[in-house]
């Protein structure tokens, strides 16, 4: 594609479709143990900045097709007087729901079959995860294309912190933002972390 000046929408759509695509098959090609790794140093820079704000109610995300598994960091949180939330698709043109949730509480199967909580305790989230297909420089995130996260991002008061999380094989130079694209605050992958406006 060429400079964002003289990208249209509906080439935007598509090369998004196929960036898509390649960036899964990308992330699902990993072997599991060099993830497992990757999944350590994003913990550890996670905790970094969500220690100093706990405690806190943080959104966190239920993994599916290979992507940053964030629970094993739940206990760490929860015994920082943290509590933790899981998003639920209630609209499928809408904001996504944050039910509050502790390991062990029932969950059943959502959108895609990813388990949301069965108790609908709803709550506001200080911070929020939000998973990596994609992310730019600029800390836009490239998503699955359902706009869940934008819509969720624009809807919520206070507005949470947004931390894309995924890997660095998912930069990309820009994902060609949109006026519906709400940009992350901060984006970690294994290779640390980015803030936004820093380029």
């Amino acid at each position: 594609m060429t400079g964002p000046e003289t990208v249209g929408a509906d080439e935007v759509k598509l090369w998004r479709r196929s960036e898509r695509q390649r960036l899964l098959a990308l992330r699902t090609g990993v072997p599991a143990a060099e993830r497992l790794r990757w999944g350590e140093a994003i913990a550890a820079t996670l905790w970094d900045v969500l220690g100093v704000r706990a405690p806190l109610t943080l959104g966190i995300y239920w993994p599916f097709r290979a992507e940053f598994d964030p629970r094993p960091l739940l206990d760490r949180l929860i015994a920082a007087g943290s509590a933790v939330a899981l998003p639920a698709v209630i609209d499928k043109k809408g904001p996504l729901e944050y039910r509050a949730w502790r390991p062990g509480e029932p969950l059943v199967d959502g959108v895609w079959n990813i388990p949301v909580p069965e108790r609908r305790d709803i709550v506001i989230p200080d911070a929020v995860l939000a998973p990596l297909v994609g992310f730019d420089r600029v800390c836009y995130r490239l998503g699955y294309g359902g706009g869940y996260f934008d819509r969720t991002l624009a809807a919520l008061r206070p507005r949470p912190f947004a931390i894309g999380v995924g890997f660095e094989l998912s930069r990309l130079a820009t994902i060609h933002p949109q006026p519906f694209d709400v940009p992350m605050d901060v984006i970690v992958t294994e290779a640390g972390l980015r803030r936004r406006g820093a380029g």
